[in-house]
C-alpha cells in the first residue's frame, strides 16, 4: 500500500507519516510539501491521498474525481458542513482517536461523510444560484443571469443556506469548490 501525504506543514506530515507507518509496517508512506512536487511524482500509483484542506481546494480538479481515495486533514470539522462523498481526518483529534481513525483508513473500512437526510441534496437551480454567489454574483445579477425573478433568487438562497447550514458567501464557495461545482481559479 503505497500513501502520499501532500501538506506544507512539515511537522503535520512527519507526524502523520510516523503514526502510518506506526500501524501499517509494510506500507510506503511518502510526504509532498506541495502538490508541484507531488504531480512530479506518479500521482496515481497512490492507494490514499492524505490532502491539507487547502491542497485541496487550490487542486480540486485532480482530487474530485479521486475522492473516494482522498482524505481531507482538516483543522477541526465542528460546524462545517462538507459535501457528501468525502473523507476527512481532523487532525486535532487525541493520538489514540487519531490512530483509530487511521486504522479505519487503511483497512478499508472508512466511510465518507454521508448527510444525514436527503433532503440537503440541492436541486439543479439551486446549484447553479450556487455557482453564480460564488462567483461573487449580487442577487439581481443572478435573477438575470438565470432569467427569474429577484424574489426566486432569495427563496433559493435561503434554500440553499438551510440545506447546508452555512450563512456566509466565503462558507457556501468553499462549499461549492469542494463539491466541484466551481474551480477554485474561476472565483
Amino acid at each position: 500500500m503505497e500513501i502520499a501525504i501532500i501538506t506544507p506543514d512539515t511537522l503535520s506530515a512527519v507526524g502523520l507519516r510516523e503514526l502510518i507507518k506506526s500501524i501499517c509496517g509494510q506500507c510506503i508512506v511518502r510526504t509532498f510539501p506541495d502538490f508541484g512536487t507531488f504531480a512530479d511524482d506518479t500521482p496515481d500509483m497512490y492507494t490514499w491521498y492524505f490532502v491539507s484542506s487547502q491542497t485541496y481546494v487550490l487542486y480540486n480538479a485532480f482530487f474530485q474525481p479521486r475522492k473516494a481515495k482522498t482524505v481531507i486533514l482538516m483543522h477541526g470539522v465542528g460546524g462545517t458542513a462538507m459535501p457528501p462523498g468525502h473523507h476527512i481526518l481532523n487532525i486535532f483529534l487525541p493520538e489514540i482517536r487519531l490512530k483509530a481513525e487511521l486504522e479505519k483508513f487503511i483497512s478499508g473500512s472508512a466511510r465518507p461523510i454521508r448527510h444525514e437526510n436527503g433532503d440537503k441534496d440541492l436541486s439543479d437551480r439551486e446549484i447553479e444560484v450556487l455557482v453564480l454567489v460564488s462567483k461573487g454574483y449580487i442577487n439581481k445579477e443572478i435573477a438575470e443571469k438565470l432569467n427569474i425573478s429577484l424574489t426566486t433568487v432569495i427563496t433559493h438562497r435561503k434554500n440553499i443556506t438551510e440545506k447546508l447550514g452555512i450563512k456566509s458567501v466565503s462558507g457556501l464557495t468553499m462549499y461549492a469548490v469542494m463539491n466541484g461545482y466551481v474551480e477554485a481559479d474561476s472565483i
